[in-house]
């Protein structure tokens, strides 16, 4: 009886942490429970705020990381890997720490998470456009633009239809974070390849972004059909 009030109250926390947005992509089972194991780790000093700078702060050494093998060779690329740790740490428990001690500010945190997810990606953008040989450094900018992009269709579809999903499909952040991951690792031992990946990723950005885009645009048109008009 213990065991199941346990698990009861576990499930009621996981529900509350986590029912502000929907969740599609392949590794949130795993990613949800770790979430909430560390969530009762975190000192009572730390802040939501502060594990906002904690992720922006690995986007800086994932910039570092750029810079450094660009000037002194593409091992360095393994320290961007353990920067999309910070950034995913940070990233992941700003907001989950702020439900879970019952202080959240839904439209101040909404806000803080798209300027620094957007930051973000600019830094990463930055330092691979300074990394990349001339004939590459134009993927920088296409994958600076298009995930901007997708940002854009993730808040238009929570204007049109009130349903905030961050994820395309299976395909979620934290997965974008472990494919850079293992391209950074691919680079460090196979130099050159990385230009390769980033034409793999734009293309595949521009592929999911268009299809998400039609359906945002069927969904706005239905909404337009079903208010009235004035």
């Amino acid at each position: 009886m213990e065991c199941n009030t346990k698990r009861e109250k576990v499930a009621i926390v996981h529900q509350k942490l986590f029912t502000d947005r929907e969740r599609t992509n392949i590794l949130r089972g795993g990613e949800q429970k770790l979430i909430l194991f560390l969530l009762k780790k975190v000192p009572d000093w730390v802040t939501p705020n502060f594990m906002t700078g904690i992720g922006m702060l690995g986007s800086v050494v994932v910039f570092v990381a750029f810079i450094l093998a660009h000037y002194y060779g593409n091992t360095y690329l393994l320290i961007g890997i353990g920067g999309l740790l910070i950034n995913w740490l940070g990233d992941s428990l700003d907001g989950r720490l702020a439900y879970y001690r019952h202080i959240p500010r839904k439209w101040y945190g909404f806000t803080l998470d798209i300027v620094m997810d957007w930051l973000s990606i600019v830094l990463i953008g930055l330092g691979y456009y300074i990394y990349a040989s001339p004939p590459y450094k134009v993927l920088a900018f296409l994958f600076v633009v298009l995930y901007g992009w997708s940002m854009i269709i993730a808040l238009l579809r929570y204007k049109i239809t009130g349903n905030y999903r961050i994820d395309t499909g299976h395909l979620g952040p934290t997965e974008l974070r472990v494919i850079i991951s293992l391209i950074l690792l691919a680079e460090s031992l196979i130099p050159g390849i990385i230009g390769y990946f980033a034409i793999a990723i734009c293309a595949l950005l521009l592929i999911i972004n268009t299809v998400d885009t039609q359906k945002l645009l069927k969904e706005g048109d239905a909404r337009d059909n079903t208010e009235p008009k004035r």
